[in-house]
C-alpha cells in the first residue's frame, strides 16, 4: 500500500479547502441553515461549476470525473472542516453509487449527468432511522430494516403497467429539497415480500415532504409522504439480491466518507480549542500551560490521528476493492466507528476546555458535538458498527476469539 496521495488527489484537497474557506465561515454556516434548502444554493453552484465536486465519482461517459471513494473522502474531509451544509452526502455519496450499480442505461444516461452538473439533487428514503442497517453498516441488510412485509414503511403496487407509492418515511437526509427520491418499497404482499428501489421526481402529485427539525441543522432531514405516488423502478429487474448489495457496497463508501468528514470536524475542534487554551488565562497564566489541559488534549490529537489513518484505510480499501477479485477488505463501519469516538471525545473535551461560552449557542463548539451525536443518530451507534464489524469477519464463535 502506498500511503501518500498523488498530486491531483492533494489538488482536490487543497482547491476545496480554498473555496470553504473564502464562502463557508461560521456566519456564512448559520445564515445556509436559516434558508428552505438548508444549504448555500450558491455555494453548491460554485462546487459544480468550477470544481466538479458533484460528479466527482461519476464516470466522464455521465459528465463526471471518475474518481474512487479516496478522492470522496478527502473532499469530505474539508467539508467537515467548515461543517459545510450540502448535498454532498445524500447526492454524490449514496444515490449516484445505487444508480450506476443498478439504474438501466436509460436511466443513468438521464440521471447521473444532472446530479454530476450539479443540476439536480438526491437522497435516498429507507424508513425511520435505519438508513445504517440499509446501507449494511449496523447489521445484515436481508433483515427487517424496511418494515419486514407488514404494515409500515412504503408500499408499491403495479398499477395499470406502471408503479405506485403508498406510506411514509421519516428521517430522509435532505428530502426536502432534493428533486430526485430513490425510495425504498416492499413490493409482492406478505407472501413474497421484497424490497426494491424507486425513483420519484420532485415535486410529484400525491407526495408530501416536511422539514424536521433536527439535532445536527447541519444535516437537514424530512418526512416523506406518500399517497398513490408514480415512480419508477430502479433497474431492469426485480431481483431483490442486486439492490441489497448494491446497498451494502454504497455502505462501504458511506462509511469512508463519514469517517474522512468526522475527522474533519474533530481536528477543526481541536484546533479551535488549542487556540483557546493559549489564550485563556486563570491564576495569571494560559490554562494551556497547566500540564492536565494538556494531557487531555494529547489523548484528542493521538485519537484524532488515529482516526484520520482508519478513514484514509477504509477509502483506499473500498477503492481497491472495486478493481480487485475476491473483494478487498470491507473495514468502512469499523473506521466510521472510530471517527464518530474521536469526534465525539474532540467535541466534549472542546466545550469543557472553552468554559461557560462553549456550552452557548452562539458559540461554534456545539455544532461540532451536535454533528458527532446526530451521525451516531444516523449511521451508528458506535457499538453496533463495531458489533457487526465483529459478526462479518466472525470474531467471536460460541463465546470464544476466532483463531
Amino acid at each position: 500500500m502506498d500511503a501518500r496521495f498523488t498530486a491531483e488527489q492533494e489538488d482536490i484537497r487543497r482547491t476545496v479547502r480554498e473555496v470553504l474557506l473564502k464562502r463557508c465561515g461560521p456566519e456564512e454556516v448559520r445564515a445556509a441553515l436559516r434558508t428552505e434548502e438548508g444549504y448555500d444554493g450558491g455555494l453548491w453552484t460554485t462546487f459544480a461549476d468550477q470544481l466538479g465536486l458533484p460528479g466527482l465519482a461519476v464516470p466522464e461517459a455521465y459528465g463526471g470525473i471518475g474518481c474512487s471513494a479516496t478522492e470522496l473522502a478527502l473532499a469530505g474531509e474539508e467539508l467537515g472542516r467548515a461543517l459545510a451544509p450540502s448535498p454532498f452526502l445524500a447526492t454524490c455519496v449514496v444515490v449516484a453509487p445505487l444508480l450506476l450499480a443498478l439504474g438501466t442505461r436509460e436511466q443513468r444516461a438521464d440521471l447521473l449527468p444532472r446530479l454530476a452538473g450539479g443540476r439536480a439533487t438526491a437522497a435516498l428514503a429507507v424508513p425511520g432511522p435505519r438508513l445504517g442497517a440499509a446501507l449494511g453498516l449496523t447489521g445484515d441488510n436481508h433483515g427487517d430494516w424496511a418494515g419486514g412485509g407488514r404494515a409500515g414503511g412504503v408500499q408499491a403496487r403495479r398499477v395499470d403497467g406502471g408503479w405506485r407509492l403508498y406510506g411514509q418515511v421519516d428521517q430522509v437526509l435532505d428530502g426536502h429539497s432534493a428533486e430526485l427520491l430513490v425510495v425504498a418499497a416492499h413490493t409482492g404482499g406478505y407472501a413474497r415480500s421484497r424490497t426494491l428501489l424507486f425513483t420519484v421526481r420532485a415535486p410529484a402529485d400525491g407526495l408530501t415532504r416536511v422539514r424536521q427539525t433536527a439535532l445536527d441543522e447541519t444535516r437537514p432531514r424530512a418526512r416523506l409522504e406518500l399517497r398513490d405516488v408514480a415512480a419508477e423502478l430502479l433497474g431492469p429487474g426485480e431481483e431483490t439480491d442486486d439492490v441489497l448489495q448494491a446497498l451494502a457496497g454504497t455502505g462501504d463508501t458511506v462509511a469512508a466518507v463519514l469517517a474522512a468528514e468526522a475527522v474533519g470536524v474533530a481536528g477543526r475542534a481541536l484546533e479551535r480549542t488549542v487556540a483557546h487554551v493559549r489564550q485563556r488565562e486563570q491564576f495569571g497564566r494560559p490554562i494551556g500551560s497547566f500540564q492536565a489541559v494538556k494531557h487531555r488534549l494529547a489523548d484528542v490529537y493521538v485519537r484524532v490521528q488515529a482516526a484520520r489513518s482508519a478513514a484514509y484505510y477504509a477509502a483506499w480499501a473500498t477503492a481497491r476493492r472495486a478493481h480487485t477479485v475476491p473483494p478487498g477488505e470491507r473495514v468502512g463501519g469499523l473506521a466510521l466507528a472510530q471517527a464518530l469516538e474521536a469526534l465525539r471525545v474532540a467535541a466534549a473535551e472542546g466545550i469543557q476546555l472553552h468554559g461557560g461560552i462553549g456550552f452557548t449557542w452562539e458559540h461554534d463548539a456545539h455544532l461540532s458535538f451536535k454533528r458527532a451525536a446526530g451521525d451516531e443518530l444516523l449511521f451508528g451507534p458506535v457499538h453496533r458498527l463495531r458489533s457487526h464489524a465483529a459478526d462479518a469477519a466472525r470474531l467471536f464463535e460460541d463465546g470464544e476469539v476466532a483463531v
